[in-house]
């Protein structure tokens, strides 16, 4: 599994390395995160939907300045010192008690988790030549998928357990990943802060070829919400399949991630054809709801065949969007602000995560068939504008980079 995961030795296996014993942690947090508010910090659904959606905010509108941070202090700076405080901000939920504490500790933790989160990308951008990009955060993404399922894993006992010494160890450990990562980070390749004379402090603002991407693929990367929201509530709702088939389609996904992320990446080396590759995936994704409109009105054994088919083609769509997704990303912005050009393009997932789950919940559980042939459509046309969006990306990086060399 190792070999399949870790690329080969270099500055981009010590990226996938850290990667894993970052998620560890994350995988086993996020799968105890909202049963631990409930049932230990005691809050009401309501208040837990609060918090996390302040915290949420917050992070959504500091993105761009915490990645600003890490082009100036350097990305290796700013991802340690972010992990380092990740630590005792989650052992820190140990001792929190009611909505206040829980709330100022994990906005915190939000806010530090975006900055390393940016930071990390930039180190990538650093440290990784162009054309090798995809295929290092392919690596990355199904090393990614390995752990935190082995993190899952672990939360599955901790739940079963259901002790409050269960709950605070697993607390302890994703406390104990944490650390390892910031210190791990001290292995990494040192990048140099860049200087403030290399650009204005927000350029991104100003950059609307970027911006028109992060939008278009903030709206595409919303697919992820449909086999983890949605697609459970219509298993339930709408087919005669077993309610456990939506815990099969989740570990059908995850298998086929680690299996072919690395192979999807290859053809996107440059803007152009990674901006191709991102039609493709969004075309699959678009057949995905077809097959998965179908089964609805079908028998149990044949909603289960064509729940897996629509979640094979669906996960087929999502590894090449995002493998194309990756190399846009990165090549269309310039080198000296890759901080804040991660952090403005993580915004667009983040806008799209606010409105999607009730968006698609409306659409697909409350009008059947119809919404999923609607979602079609819309990931369809999504994918299709894809190529333009970027060729207008391309072409203003190219006059930028005229009036540079020209000015100097």
């Amino acid at each position: 599994m190792l070999t399949r995961v870790l690329p080969p030795p270099g500055p981009a296996r010590m990226l996938t390395f850290i990667t894993m014993v970052m998620s560890l942690g994350q995988g086993l947090w996020m799968a105890i995160n909202a049963i631990y508010a409930v049932t230990m910090v005691r809050l009401t659904p309501s208040q837990l939907g609060v918090s996390v959606g302040i915290a949420a905010a917050l992070v959504l509108v500091s993105s761009i300045p915490l990645g600003h941070l890490a082009d100036r202090a350097g990305p290796r700076t700013v991802q340690m010192w972010s992990f380092l405080a990740l630590a005792p901000l989650t052992a820190a939920l140990v001792f929190v008690e009611g909505f206040w504490s829980y709330l100022i500790v994990t906005s915190v933790q939000g806010l530090a988790y975006r900055a390393g989160n940016n930071a990390r990308k930039a180190m990538i951008a650093a440290n990784v030549p162009k054309g090798e990009r995809a295929q290092v955060m392919a690596y990355i993404r199904a090393a990614l998928n390995v752990t935190m399922s082995i993190g899952a894993c672990i939360s599955g006992l901790v739940l079963a357990w259901g002790e409050r010494v269960g709950y605070q160890g697993a607390v302890l450990f994703t406390a104990l990943c944490f650390l390892a990562t910031g210190l791990l980070t001290l292995k990494e390749a040192p990048v140099p802060p860049v200087p403030a004379s290399a650009g204005a402090a927000f350029a991104v603002l100003r950059d609307m070829p970027f911006l028109a991407f992060t939008a278009l693929d903030g709206l595409l990367v919303t697919h992820a919400l449909l086999l983890d929201i949605v697609l459970p509530l219509w298993v339930i709702s709408h087919t005669d399949a077993p309610r456990w088939m939506s815990a099969a389609i989740l570990l059908v996904n995850t298998a086929f991630v680690v299996a072919f992320q690395t192979r999807a990446a290859r053809g996107t080396d440059d803007p152009r054809s990674a901006s191709w590759a991102s039609l493709q995936g969004a075309g699959c994704v678009a057949a995905a709801c077809l097959v998965f409109a179908t089964t609805g009105g079908s028998g149990m054994l044949t909603a289960c065949v064509l729940l897996v088919l629509g979640a094979l083609v669906h996960a087929l769509g999502e590894i090449r969007h995002a493998a194309g997704s990756w190399t846009i990303a990165y090549d269309l912005a310039p080198d000296h602000a890759q901080g804040q050009y991660q952090g403005t393009y993580k915004m667009g997932g983040d806008v799209g995560k606010m409105f999607a789950p009730a968006l698609f919940t409306w659409l697909v559980i409350g009008h059947g068939a119809t919404g999923w042939i609607v979602l079609a459509v819309a990931y369809a046309l999504l994918g299709a504008a894809m190529p333009a969006v970027v060729a207008r990306g391309v072409r203003s990086r190219a006059a930028t980079a005229e009036k540079a060399a020209a000015a100097a």
